[in-house]
């Protein structure tokens, strides 16, 4: 199983809901059920949501999960 965190776009002419997403991978010879539970895992305690399941002819699984990302603005200015 092999995970890659794509970060969200930051700076100037970033869209305005920003998101970070995660794809797992799975390879044909993992068990289904353990990649399920990786799945709930990063749901349940990374807050992550599940956009999209692909599965290949080969027998590899990807799964795309996302997150949005909240920016904190500073409320007290100190000099």
């Amino acid at each position: 199983m092999r995970e890659t965190l794509k970060p969200a776009a930051s700076g100037r002419g970033a869209p305005i809901r920003q998101f970070e997403y995660l794809v797992i991978t799975v390879s044909p010879g993992e068990s289904v059920p353990g990649a399920y539970q990786r799945l709930r895992e990063h749901a349940e305690y990374g807050k992550w949501e599940l956009e999209r399941s692909t599965l290949y002819m080969g027998g590899e699984r990807k799964y795309l999960m996302r997150r949005k990302v909240l920016r904190v603005e500073r409320t007290l200015d100190i000099y």
